[in-house]
């Protein structure tokens, strides 16, 4: 059993959501937030939680909108755009009292944090988001990638159709199992491992969350109320100007590794980047040692910034 499996599933109110995290060490200890990405759960952190939990910090590892027992209460909470995402974070943060914390995040989870990380600085001590600067640019959809790239990208295009739709409603856990294994062909992950995670895709806003992100990230769906203000804030790809460290995976079947220059003007603070060989897009849970590395770079980074 991995540690995080040894502590209770809690569960707070935050405005649209009540959401349910795992919440590791001491409450006074120095804020960690893990946030997963899709077609992923909080068990992509469980053994870099091992590797982090000490007297000093306290970790945080919410389910997302739409996974697990994170359950909506109003319309909003079933919007899947990436400022729900970050706004997501600051509110479990108010909720729990917490004034700053180090945010880390993988895919839905990096965007979530680089969302909350550049329009809500003072909240983020710093962050780690692997394949860099997620925040979407949303009026560039409709620009064609390299046809690789598209073709990696399918189920964006199958959930914009109602088949789509009907097929991840009957199909999450075999759609997951393809996704996967593209973004991560060197990871031998079980069937384990995958039903593990396939658990938190059961929760009864699951499809609607995820049909209405890419959808939304397309220009096909509109956004929430609640989030038209942060959105066109994103729209204008806000700097990111807390210390970061970005993560690569050398091993990622869709989103290939690269030096970083290409994303390292958002990031206008201290900035380091690195490629892990061998790993793919879940790259806390293939290579936790360095994730856990990743955030103590980071903690590290923040600390020199305060003195």
């Amino acid at each position: 059993m991995h540690l995080l499996e040894e502590y209770p599933v809690r569960h707070i109110r935050t405005g649209p959501l009540d959401v349910a995290y795992f919440d590791v060490g001491p409450e006074e200890g120095d804020p960690v937030i893990l946030l997963h990405g899709f077609p992923y759960d909080p068990h992509s952190f469980s053994a870099v939680t091992e590797l982090l939990a000490d007297d000093r910090r306290r970790i945080i590892v919410p389910y997302l909108r739409g996974h697990g027992q994170t359950m909506s209460l109003d319309a909003a909470g079933r919007s899947g755009e990436q400022a729900a995402l970050g706004a997501d974070v600051i509110e479990l943060m108010d909720a729990l009292g917490i004034g700053s914390a180090v945010l880390a995040g993988f895919d839905w989870g990096g965007r979530a944090a680089c969302v909350a990380a550049a329009l809500w600085p003072e909240r983020c001590a710093g962050i780690v988001s692997v394949t860099g600067y997620l925040i979407q640019d949303i009026a560039a959809a409709s620009k064609p990638l390299a046809p690789a790239t598209e073709a990696g990208l399918w189920y964006f295009f199958y959930f914009a159709t109602e088949r789509g739709r009907a097929g991840l409603d009957i199909g999450r856990r075999e759609i997951a199992r393809v996704i996967w294994a593209r973004n991560s062909p060197e990871w031998p992950f079980t069937d384990a491992d995958l039903q593990q995670a396939a658990a938190a895709f059961d929760n009864p806003d699951y499809v609607e969350v995820v049909i209405h992100s890419y959808r939304h990230r397309l220009g096909l769906a509109p956004g929430h109320q609640r989030y038209v203000e942060l959105e066109r804030r994103l729209a204008a790809a806000p700097t990111i100007d807390v210390p970061a460290v970005t993560l690569d995976g050398g091993a990622d079947g869709n989103f290939p590794a690269t030096d970083g220059v290409g994303y390292s003007r958002h990031f206008v603070g201290e900035h380091r980047h690195h490629v892990i060989p061998g790993v793919g897009h879940n790259l806390p849970q293939e290579n936790p040692e360095a994730f856990a590395a990743a955030i103590g770079e980071v903690e590290q980074l923040a600390r020199a910034a305060r003195r």
